[in-house]
């Protein structure tokens, strides 16, 4: 975020001067005056940040976790619930927050508080910690006087995310773990067995089957390019993660993910139960329908998902009922559907959408509780393709030769 370096008078009309941190010189000029002062100049300053400190705050932001979050949220529900007033608050967490990142960003919060700016705004000014879903519902628990409740949504929300995101991490983990061991092995395989066998191949003279002169060759390759290979791994992999970057390059990244068989099924699962839990949660609040669906499509982590999200947004605002859309785009099942139709007609919308979000939460459940049993089998063939291949490359001249000596 750029900084801006500004004079101003304030209440006393006494001239002031310092550097500003916003998004752009207007929203410098609004945080100045949110303050009761007067802006009179404001010019863009760079602030010069050694890299070992911009190194930290980077890895401040990364090692933020959903726990830190969720008990912020929770200690921040108890205090405004306990009548404490939100700048003592957030003045009592700033002292006890673990994460850098965090505590700079309660800092800064509070100080924009101080200045009169609503909670909420605040909280809106520092993206990478609080999310579009977080700041609404802070903004529409000030708006109704319902600040803890707010809060306590929030952490409600953030615990099932980290039980969901635990559930997934902890079933691919064994997956992942046999998928680099046998990288590893082949590797090695490669680099070493191979050119061993073949020494003692060449000493003895005998004519190779050809998967033998292909794993050699496929060996040779390697030992003598492996600079030029590793280096255009490397620069495929920042290529690729430039692409990534890229608007569509995002787009088609979550789209692909959601084709990757056993694990894409799981993952959109796992999202949509984050979506249906949020806009049940948002329409819960007070947030329009409208812009409801235009927060959660941005903060359900999937680019593909919130562009069909979008589409089903575009055409309600035409006059078309939630369930058509949600037919139309193609992301619900029939049976979700239905349930949707239910909502709608009954005026429960937000209560059919959390039972949505339970149905969803059931399948995942069961489809990671069949993810190993799924996954096996293809690890299965993997290695025996593999063990295939070194039998007839290696041991297969060996046997030859075995019988021509008998």
């Amino acid at each position: 975020m750029p900084h801006y370096h500004y004079k101003a008078r304030n209440n006393s009309g006494n001239l002031t001067e310092g550097t500003i941190e916003a998004d752009s010189q207007a929203k410098a000029a609004q945080r100045l005056t949110s303050q009761e002062m007067i802006p009179i100049s404001i010019k863009e300053h760079t602030v010069k940040i050694d890299i070992s400190e911009q190194f930290n705050q980077w890895q401040a932001v990364r090692s933020l976790k959903l726990d830190d979050l969720m008990l912020f949220s929770r200690q921040m529900y108890s205090l405004t619930k306990a009548g404490v007033p939100i700048i003592r608050a957030l003045h009592s967490l700033v002292e006890s927050t673990r994460n850098i990142a965090l505590t700079n960003a309660l800092k800064e919060i509070s100080h924009s508080v101080e200045g009169g700016l609503p909670l909420g705004q605040s909280m809106g000014q520092h993206p990478k910690i609080f999310s579009n879903l977080y700041v609404s519902i802070i903004n529409v628990g000030e708006e109704t006087g319902g600040l803890d409740q707010g809060f306590l949504q929030i952490s409600q929300y953030l615990g099932r995310e980290k039980e969901t995101q635990s559930r997934i991490k902890s079933a691919l983990r064994y997956p992942t773990m046999v998928i680099i061991a046998i990288s590893i092995a082949m590797a090695i395989v490669n680099v070493y067995v191979i050119p061993a066998f073949k020494g003692v191949f060449d000493k003895i003279g005998v004519d190779l089957p050809w998967q033998t002169r292909l794993l050699m060759g496929i060996s040779d390759f390697t030992v003598e390019f492996w600079p030029y290979i590793i280096g255009g791994l490397i620069l495929s992999f920042f290529a690729v993660v430039k692409y990534i970057e890229t608007p569509g390059g995002h787009l088609k990244k979550d789209q692909l993910i959601l084709k990757i068989p056993a694990i894409g099924s799981i993952i959109h699962r796992a999202t949509m139960e984050r979506f249906s839990r949020s806009f049940a949660m948002i329409l819960s609040s007070g947030v329009p329908l409208i812009q409801g669906i235009t927060i959660v499509s941005n903060a359900i982590g999937n680019i593909y998902i919130g562009s069909k999200l979008d589409k089903m947004r575009i055409g309600i605002e035409k006059g078309d009922s939630i369930s058509r859309m949600a037919m139309s785009i193609g992301l619900f099942p029939p049976l979700v559907v239905q349930m949707i139709a239910v909502g709608e007609e009954t005026g429960n919308i937000s209560e059919m959408l959390l039972e949505v979000a339970d149905f969803y939460e059931s399948e995942v459940d069961t489809e990671l509780k069949n993810l190993a049993s799924v996954i096996e089998p293809f690890l299965l063939v993997v290695i025996g393709i593999m063990v295939l291949v070194l039998a007839l490359g290696i041991f297969l001249p060996m046997w030859n030769l075995s019988s021509a000596m008998h």
